[in-house]
């Protein structure tokens, strides 16, 4: 029996008491209220309470349940002050760690995957994990390259061996049922956000997610593309199977520790190299690295930023649409009327909706000034302002934001580009934005 499917009663078990747990404090709210206690105090100590068991119980399980956390970490920044301190800890561990599996099942996984003699292939194999996700964790390895000549010794190679859960995929989709008819308790966190959309997309990246041979095809993609490149490393293939995925070794600080202990040059440096690597790789790789989390990310010695996980990914062929540069230009411009012509063609905005032009720029140009100015530094209060913005249901912002739709075919980019932006948030980094723009997104440089 393999050891996510024997821990499944439990793993529900836990999904399940919490809304239970939140009934429990909502009860408690109202006893509270009763005998005259301040509402917003019970309200910020349920939410308080509330969100520390939810990701607590994230934290302790794997599958659906750990995507979702790592998914919503990269929110984090947005947070409330008096609310991100509680548990900012608990989504840093969402990022990098989780619980190991049995070392007889990883070589058991090892055996079915790259044969019996698996082991001839490494000089060494650690059998504790380096680092774990949510489908798979990464063991530390020696591989034996084949010698350059005739007789020679065999050329080693440090080498990370990504190891499949055993019943990832039925985890997966179990988890990601149940954490989308609980979708409501993620409010507790902001009141404007919408899970149910983004447990949706998960969704429908897990078959990809659970096939390495494709995650060792799409990383292959990007080594070529960024070959020798002085600003961005991505390791190469060495071997792969379905549920196996060994790569070159990544040396370097992972980003998660540049975001809490970072000085502000290397904070503003690691910033500006993850927006090159979302704008320039559907230029350069016809594809979108889609999973943005800090854990993914390492600061190499030589200051390149390293990428170590390519299992979800945004098929971009043609590069980036350039509606989306072009549009995002004319709003800088000051030009209403193109701007809302140009979102009713890709249909943003729905064509039997009347949207008052100037208003509409008035709702996207604050979202936009990181691209306004020569240089912009993201940070908490400003990621905060804007979530505080649309999703006040007294606001502007929020009436008009209930008139635009996000067309199926930008719905990978746009969360990408948020949880990217959370990120920056997280590092407080500071760059000429506009200028990578210039040089990378379709449509957004003037035309000559």
């Amino acid at each position: 029996m393999t050891d996510i499917p024997r821990r499944a009663a439990s793993r529900t078990a836990k999904l399940a008491a919490l809304p239970l747990g939140f009934a429990g404090r909502a009860a408690l709210g109202l006893g509270k209220r009763a005998v005259g206690i301040a509402s917003d105090v019970i309200s910020a100590d349920i939410q308080q309470r509330t969100a520390e068991q939810l990701f607590s119980v994230l934290g302790q399980l794997k599958g659906g349940a750990m995507k979702v956390g790592q998914a919503l970490s990269v929110f984090e920044a947005a947070l409330p002050d008096e609310m991100a301190g509680p548990y900012r800890q608990a989504l840093t561990k969402l990022q990098e760690a989780a619980p190991p599996m049995p070392v007889a099942n990883v070589h058991k996984a090892l055996a079915d995957q790259l044969g019996p003699d698996w082991r001839d292939r490494f000089a060494e194999f650690d059998d504790s994990p380096a680092a774990a996700a949510s489908i798979g964790q990464v063991h530390r390895a020696v591989w034996k390259l084949p010698p350059a000549r005739r007789n020679g010794k065999p050329k080693l190679l440090p080498v990370a061996v990504k190891v499949q859960y055993p019943g990832a995929g039925e985890a997966l989709v179990s988890d990601l049922k149940q954490l989308s008819r609980l979708a409501g308790m993620f409010k507790i966190i902001q009141p404007g956000i919408d899970v149910k959309p983004l447990i949706a997309e998960l969704r429908d990246r897990v078959v990809e997610e659970l096939d390495y041979e494709m995650e060792a095809e799409t990383q292959r993609a990007f080594a070529e593309a960024y070959q020798d490149d002085p600003e961005i490393f991505v390791p190469r293939v060495v071997a792969s199977a379905p549920r196996i995925l060994v790569t070159e070794w990544v040396e370097g600080t992972p980003l998660a520790n540049v975001i809490t202990d970072g000085t502000q040059e290397e904070r503003d440096e690691a910033g500006r190299l993850m927006a090159v690597l979302h704008f320039s790789a559907p230029s350069r790789a016809g594809l979108l690295h889609a999973d943005p989390h800090p854990g993914n990310f390492r600061i190499l010695p030589d200051g390149r930023l390293g990428v170590i996980d390519f299992g979800a990914v945004a098929r971009l062929p043609d590069g980036h649409p350039e509606p989306i540069g072009r549009l995002v230009r004319l709003a800088l411009a000051g030009e209403a009327q193109a701007v809302v012509d140009g979102l009713h063609e890709e249909d943003f905005v729905k064509s039997t909706d009347d949207i008052d032009a100037q208003a509409l720029l008035d709702f996207l140009l604050p979202m936009i000034e990181p691209v306004a100015v020569d240089r912009f530094r993201f940070s908490r209060g400003w990621i905060r302002g804007e979530a505080t913005r649309l999703t006040n249901p007294r606001g502007p912002a929020f009436q008009l934001s209930r008139k635009l739709n996000l067309p199926p075919s930008y719905l990978l980019i746009h969360r990408v580009t948020l949880g990217s932006i959370g990120v920056l948030c997280q590092l407080e980094a500071e760059a000429s934005y506009r200028e990578i723009l210039e040089e990378w997104l379709p449509g957004f440089a003037p035309i000559p």
